[in-house]
């Protein structure tokens, strides 16, 4: 912009400051104690436990472990998101749980000295940190609350594949669809002024993997959910016109 002319002389503005803040990374002592079977401990475990990690950094759609590999140690999510799942011998996925930052990977079998029991694959670009199986029974040994830690988190995991078997034995495709939804729609949807808006993960098939069921399925039910005026499809967006509606699906019975 050209300076502005006075008589006499010529003023230009002066150049605005831009200050650069580099981008901060958590520290491992923080990422570790975001992860719930590390919280509370103290600095001298944390830094027992910070010295034996390793980092480990997988790509979008790489696979961290497989089903039934030997357990070689536990994983704490640094940076991104992972999915664990399970697969038929015909292929078909079920995700159990999409786990992002300080969520732990791998506890029981770390324990009880079997075999992965489900696959891990990163969903995008993601660091891990890698405790190996025979540091972290070091750990349990000089601090035994890490193991209660354990137990209540294996234990919630617990109550919700518990509750996923119920989802598959006792209730319909469109109602465990609802139920993602408005999942979905409570947790990180956006006001709009057409209502919540949510995005649906990247492909049909990845949903049908959440929800147990096929891709064919799930397409036929969000067309149904749109014609009943309960929500608008565009891509991967989805507007959630109605959500009282969605909500009475799940009341509805089975």
């Amino acid at each position: 912009m050209p300076g502005t002319r006075r008589p006499g002389r010529i003023v230009r503005p002066h150049a605005a400051t831009i200050l650069v803040v580099p981008e901060t990374k958590p520290s491992r002592n923080e990422t570790l104690t975001h992860a719930a079977i590390f919280s509370g401990l103290s600095e001298s475990e944390l830094a027992f436990l910070s010295q034996r990690t390793v980092v480990r950094r997988f790509s979008a759609g790489e696979t961290v472990f497989a089903e039934g590999e030997p357990c070689t140690g536990l994983y704490v999510v640094e940076s991104g998101q992972v999915r664990i799942f399970k697969s038929s011998a015909g292929g078909r996925e079920h995700v159990l749980s999409i786990e992002g930052p300080g969520s732990s990977i791998a506890e029981l079998p770390v324990f009880d000295g079997g075999n992965y029991p489900a696959s891990v694959t990163a969903i995008d670009d993601a660091t891990l940190l890698f405790v190996s199986k025979y540091d972290f029974q070091s750990l349990c040994l000089a601090h035994p609350q890490v193991s209660l830690k354990v137990l209540r988190v294996v234990g919630a995991r617990l109550r919700r594949l518990v509750g996923i078997i119920e989802e598959l034995s006792f209730t319909t495709v469109r109602h465990r669809l609802a139920a993602f939804l408005v999942r979905l729609a409570k947790t990180s949807g956006e006001r709009a002024s057409g209502g919540i808006e949510i995005m649906l993960p990247a492909n049909n098939q990845e949903l049908a993997s959440q929800i147990g069921t096929v891709r064919e399925l799930v397409s036929r039910n969000l067309s149904r959910f749109q014609a009943e005026g309960m929500l608008k499809v565009d891509g991967r967006k989805v507007t959630v016109t109605d959500l009282k509606a969605l909500e009475a699906e799940l009341q509805s019975g089975e």
